[in-house]
Formats: C-alpha cells, structure tokens, sequence
C-alpha cells in the first residue's frame, strides 16, 4: 500500500520534529504527540478536507479539526506545517519569545490551522458540538471533528457535552479519544478509573468505534468507517488505542514523558530511532 508507506514517513518526520521542538525549547509535552502522530498524520494528509493554502478562520466548506487536548501542541503544529499551513521553518521558534508556536495553541497570533484557544481541558468538545450545529443551520455539509485525551475525561463538561450531542442527534460530528490509559499524574485507573468507556458513550446515544492509534492502516480505515457512520441521528466516538511516546523506545508506555523535555543524549537517541524523511527544519 504506498500510501500507506507516505503517510508512515510524513509520520516519522513528524516524530523528529516532536523532538527537535521540545528538546529545543527545554519545555513541552513529547509523550502524548508522539503517541497520536499516526492520527494528526492520517488526518491532516488524508481524511480531512481542508485547504491549507487559503485558510479561512470560519471553515465554512471545510471539515475542520479541534484538537481539545491542547497541550499535544507539538505534534499538531507540525502536522499544521508539513500540510502547507505555514513555513516548516517556524517549527523552531517553539515555545520561545514572541513565537505563534505557543505551548498551548492560541487564536492571538493569527496562526493559520489554529481556529480555537485550546488546552483548558474538557472544553473541545463543547465548542466542536456548536460548530457541528452551526453547520447543520448554515446547510455546510462538512464533518467536524474534536480530538481529546482521556485523561481530559475526568472533566464534568465532557459529559454535559457528550448528553448534548447525543440528545441533539449531531451526526455530523466524530470525536476521537487517545486513549493512552496515561495522564500527567500515572495510569487513568489509578487517577480516574474510566470504567467502561464504550458503554458510556452508547448510553449517551453515541455509535462507538475502537481502532489502533499506531497503526497507520487501521487509523485510515477507522476514520473512513467513521465517516461513512455520519448522518444516521447519530455522533460518532473513536476511541483511540495508542502507546504514549509510540515511536521512541524509552519515552514508550510511560506517562513520565507527558511534560518532560529530552536533555541532549535522550534527543539523540530519540531521533537515532525515527528516520528523517522530509528534511529537519
């Protein structure tokens, strides 16, 4: 499947730039961008349709993405950059005085692919169910898609969110979980425990699909899947099996790299590991 092999090298040059842009700035959240790189990879190059050429802040005729759990930042922002949003360059003022690379995504800086302010955990979903409905009144018939950590379940807005999509019948909306079973403080069992996340969201109304995050041929068909679910009075929920810090052995399987920048000898053993496909910035 050569596509399939694209989107994996897009995929480890992405990877790279997790690295490079944390390691660079001494700051930022490797673990979780590393894990959903397959996902931004499959969306931005694949699934959505979007026009990074002309980006136009309201997206209307276009699907759009939140990314709720803002602080995956990393990865996001250069997913936004190798899909032609802004220069591949810009990567490497990360995080650093007067950059629009905030750690957190921000709308201040006019950055194009960034719509909404995001990283106040369990908000995405909200704003991604009033678009959603925006939409559905303004006769767009694109997708809308809201990206979360599931750890950012623990949120009580989560699930006033989800019983509203599932009441409303927002069936032109797909929400996609990582579900890592991390977050910054140890494993969601031992936080949070989710119970039993499927039944959940059937119980609110919602069609649930579950895939494996780091597998690029099961993202692409999952997310197609999803799709062709839309416009049945019904949401859709992915939920998303991944590795926190997938693609770098010893950032593997552990939430200690959820915030944690690599010093010079880890990033070199990181980078050893993912192939440069695309060129550094």
């Amino acid at each position: 499947m050569p596509e399939i092999n694209k989107l994996k090298r897009i995929a480890s040059q992405i990877r790279r730039d997790i690295i490079r842009m944390v390691h660079g700035a001494g700051s930022g959240h490797p673990g979780g961008s590393l894990g959903c790189a397959d996902f931004l990879t499959a969306m931005y190059f694949d699934i959505l349709d979007h026009n990074p050429s002309a980006f136009k802040p309201d997206a209307i005729g276009e699907d759009l993405l939140v990314v709720s759990n803002g602080h995956i930042s990393p990865v996001l922002y250069s997913a936004l950059a190798r899909s032609g949003y802004f220069p591949v360059e810009e990567l490497s003022t990360f995080r650093k005085l007067n950059s629009r690379l905030q750690g957190h995504p921000a709308t201040l800086e006019k950055l194009p692919g960034i719509r909404i302010a995001t990283g106040s955990l369990g908000q995405g979903l909200s704003v991604s169910i009033g678009i959603a409905l925006a939409k559905k009144l303004n006769s767009d018939p694109k997708t809308v898609y809201c990206f979360m950590g599931d750890g950012e379940l623990d949120e009580g807005q989560v699930w006033e969110a989800v019983t509203y999509a599932g009441a409303k019948k927002t069936d032109n909306l797909v929400a996609v979980v990582d579900y890592n079973k991390k977050q910054i403080d140890g494993p969601t069992d031992e936080v949070m425990p989710l119970l039993d996340l499927r039944a959940k969201f059937e119980a609110f109304g919602w069609k649930v699909i579950e895939m494996n995050g780091n597998s690029m041929e099961d993202v692409i068909a999952r997310m197609q899947e999803a799709k062709s679910c839309l416009g049945n009075q019904q949401a859709v929920m992915v939920l998303m099996h991944t590795e926190m810090g997938a693609g770098v052995d010893f950032m593997t399987g552990t939430h200690k790299w959820h915030g944690v920048a690599p010093n010079d000898e880890q990033a070199a053993n990181a980078l050893s590991q993912l192939e440069e496909t695309l060129g550094d910035f």
